[in-house]
C-alpha cells in the first residue's frame, strides 16, 4: 500500500478540488509522480489577474476546453498549478492565494515555506 503524501506543512496532502477536477493524476490531489514533470504540487486558488498573467504565457486556464472536458477556471477555483509557474508567478508579482494542506511537500524544493505562506488562505 503506497504511504500517503504529504503537504508543505508536514500533515497528510488535503485534497485541492473535485469540481473542477484537478490535480496531475485527475485524483483532485495534488500529488505527484515520475510522470509529472511539471510538478504540479501547488494547490493555488485562482486570481482574475493569474489567470491573465497565465493566459499571457501561452497557458490559457480559463477558456473552456470541452473537448478535453475541461470548463475552464474561473477566480475562486482551486487547481494544482505546476511549482515553477507558481515561483514564475509570484517574481512577476502575479501570483495566486495558495492552500498549504493540499500542496504537496515536494514543492519546497523549488519554492521556500516562506514564500508559500505570502500566499496562504
Amino acid at each position: 500500500m503506497k504511504e500517503p503524501s504529504v503537504n508543505v506543512l508536514g500533515g497528510t496532502l488535503e485534497p485541492c478540488s473535485t469540481a473542477p477536477m484537478t490535480g496531475f493524476f485527475r485524483n483532485g490531489c495534488c500529488d505527484t509522480g515520475p510522470m509529472d514533470r511539471g510538478l504540479h504540487t501547488v494547490c493555488a486558488v485562482m486570481t482574475a489577474e493569474f489567470l491573465a498573467f497565465s493566459k499571457y504565457l501561452g497557458n490559457d486556464l480559463s477558456t473552456p476546453r470541452p473537448e478535453y472536458g475541461f470548463a475552464g477556471l474561473n477566480p475562486g477555483d482551486r487547481w494544482c498549478l505546476c511549482a515553477g509557474r507558481f515561483l514564475q508567478a509570484h517574481e512577476e508579482g502575479a501570483a495566486p492565494n495558495v492552500n498549504l494542506k493540499a500542496t504537496h511537500q515536494i514543492t519546497l524544493q523549488v519554492l521556500p515555506l516562506e514564500v508559500l505562506e505570502t500566499y496562504a488562505v
